[in-house]
């Protein structure tokens, strides 16, 4: 079975093609065809090793890889929303060779749901990793309708998910975005933009001068952005930072493979695509051959969408 793995890690050259082993199917389980596999941030710290510590696997291959599409091609016992032939999409928790990157992947059927109608393998992709940590931070915000909510990374693929969902929920949204990403944000619905910067705290408070009710860090500036929020207001991280303990703010770290198996939550968020509530961005494809050029060009920055890998 062919993935784009590394065998020692290191900088994108690090990745290449590798052989693994094919997953075998279980109860409850679902295995794809991959078609399409999305690239992200967590994608390259784990080719350099970053999560090696976490990874029981301490043998070669480590495939990287969270978001994944394709057409289903055997479900196990258990399993009745989805049948073979579906174009479906996946979040993938990736331990060893197991990761997305792979021609052939086996998933929990939880993990799984159709794709949006109308949508491609690789538009579908783009979605699960992203769209589940946006739903999963404003969840543990808990903000109600009408407060208002502050976005840095507002252009980014979190960021702009969490802009969309906001708006669905009925909040009020401040996001911050150069001045070449000003139309693309207040088109994902933002009610006000800001210029960001390491400053964006100090232009939400001139807006709001008792700072905002809750603050998602797309952009993970964390202790520069702390100032926006209000005292004992939220703000939903996702690298980690917990906060400086002070003005009783809640600072929440979200780790996504907590929702891994919320099927629920993934098919909510394949309806909202269908309703129009959120858009799937898609910046560039390359051959999965090509991963190292893939994740050259994503910590290149100034990506707008998500980069995708094909098979």
């Amino acid at each position: 079975m062919r993935a784009a793995g590394v065998t020692e890690f290191g900088g994108p050259e690090a990745l290449h093609m590798v052989d693994v082993e094919p997953e075998p199917l279980g109860p409850g389980q679902v295995r794809l065809q991959v078609q399409a596999a999305a690239v992200a941030p967590t994608d390259t710290h784990a080719r350099s090793g970053a999560y090696a510590g976490r990874d029981p696997f301490k043998t070669p291959p480590w495939v990287p890889g969270m978001d994944v599409a394709g057409i289903v091609t055997e479900v196990g016992e258990g399993v009745d929303h989805l049948a073979v032939g579906d174009l479906a999409m996946g979040i993938v928790v990736p331990m060893g060779p197991h990761g997305a990157y792979r021609e052939d992947k086996v998933l929990s059927g939880n993990s799984v749901v159709r794709a949006p109608r109308g949508a491609t393998a690789i538009e579908a992709c783009t979605l699960p990793m992203n769209g589940l940590t946006a739903r999963m931070a404003l969840d543990r915000m808990a903000l109600q309708p009408g407060q208002v909510l502050a976005v840095t990374g507002s252009a980014g693929a979190f960021g702009g998910f969490v802009v969309q969902l906001a708006k669905a929920d009925g909040l009020t949204v401040v996001a911050d975005a150069s001045e070449a990403d000003e139309q693309l944000v207040r088109d994902l619905g933002a009610d006000v933009v800001v210029r960001r910067g390491d400053d964006v705290a100090a232009r939400i408070r001139e807006l709001y001068p008792d700072g905002v009710d809750g603050l998602a860090d797309g952009a993970v500036q964390s202790e520069l952005v702390l100032a926006a929020v209000k005292d004992g207001g939220a703000m939903a991280t996702v690298r980690g930072y917990k906060g400086n303990g002070e003005r009783g703010l809640r600072a929440l770290p979200n780790q996504v493979a907590r929702a891994a198996e919320d099927r629920a939550a993934l098919d909510r968020l394949r309806q909202q695509v269908e309703d129009g509530v959120l858009t799937l961005r898609v910046a560039r494809t390359f051959p999965a051959e090509q991963a190292a050029d893939a994740h050259r060009l994503l910590e290149a920055g100034g990506i707008r969408g998500r980069i995708v890998l094909t098979f």
